[in-house]
């Protein structure tokens, strides 16, 4: 069974007898009623005499860095207690209603007055009567006939490999002479 929470430190204090008369008594009165008390001070009474009872070896001696880490470590804890303590007073005062209801309320209406007054930004849009113009597409750089150039059109799109055969097929070619076999021949052995 564990001890009442409110009485651990009482009842370690009756136990090296630190207590005043009416506050021991009032405890003893406790741990009749209270097992958990009662066991609680047997521990801690058993505890207390092994101190008592251990001898201190006078010939121990610190050093000056045991002293300077334990006045390192008290300083830390208790600037630790002081964060601790300024914790839990916040968490207190967000745990109550009281305090915490009003803010709410306020900062509702601090959001409502902003929303309300507020400027706003002016969008125009357009009327229905008004007509964009459509954007003409720029004409397409026409690629030298090439067997490459065709392959990439093809890769990107057969129909623009359409388009772009049919245009070529239909624009007037400039005159070339055309060269065959036969008539490299003739004109070899005129010369």
């Amino acid at each position: 069974m564990k001890p009442c929470s409110a009485n651990r430190k009482l009842i370690a204090w009756l136990a090296v007898d630190a207590l005043d008369v009416p506050q021991a008594s009032d405890l003893r009165a406790h741990l009749e009623t209270c097992a958990g008390c009662r066991r609680y001070l047997e521990e801690i009474s058993n505890a207390a005499e092994r101190l008592i009872a251990a001898e201190a070896q006078p010939d121990i001696q610190a050093t000056e860095s045991f002293h300077q880490q334990v006045v390192r470590r008290l300083k830390a804890a208790e600037a630790g207690s002081y964060s601790e303590m300024a914790g839990a007073r916040l968490r207190a005062m967000l745990l109550n209603w009281r305090l915490v209801l009003p803010v709410i309320g306020a900062a509702a209406v601090v959001i409502a007055a902003w929303s309300m007054f507020a400027p706003r930004r002016r969008v125009a849009r357009p009327t229905p009567a008004q007509v964009q113009a459509a954007i003409a597409p720029k004409p397409k750089h026409e690629l030298p006939p090439t067997l490459s150039n065709y392959q990439r059109i093809a890769n990107r799109s057969l129909d623009e490999l359409d388009e772009l055969l049919t245009r070529q097929g239909n624009r007037n070619p400039p005159p070339t002479p055309f060269y065959t076999a036969s008539t490299r021949t003739r004109a070899n052995s005129s010369e």
